[in-house]
């Protein structure tokens, strides 16, 4: 297996996942071809479809949408306890 520490160029990384991804061989045989650990192989894998939109953004797009979407959640869970409030002050007065 592979020495502790060792790096790996990205293109390689993506290589092996890719192999494994087709599904031809079974990732700890792919992992043995190319003298890595299962558990090396399993990392890079879960990391790649971890970030697989930020493939295809540009610039941290993808970082910067889902940011916003956090924050508009935020917001709109505010906005139903205050709807949630004034519902129930104006029920009381009735």
């Amino acid at each position: 297996m592979g020495r502790k520490g060792e790096r790996y160029s990205p293109r390689f990384q993506f290589q092996v996942v890719l192999e494994v991804l087709k599904g031809d061989r079974e990732a700890v045989e792919i992992g043995r071809a190319h003298n890595l650990h299962p558990t090396t192989v399993a990392r890079w894998k879960k990391e790649l479809l971890e970030k697989e939109a930020e493939v295809f953004g540009k610039d941290g797009t993808v970082a910067r949408y889902e940011k916003r979407i956090q924050e508009m959640e935020k917001l709109l869970g505010r906005k139903e306890v205050e709807i949630a409030l004034v519902r129930s002050s104006t029920e009381g007065s009735s």
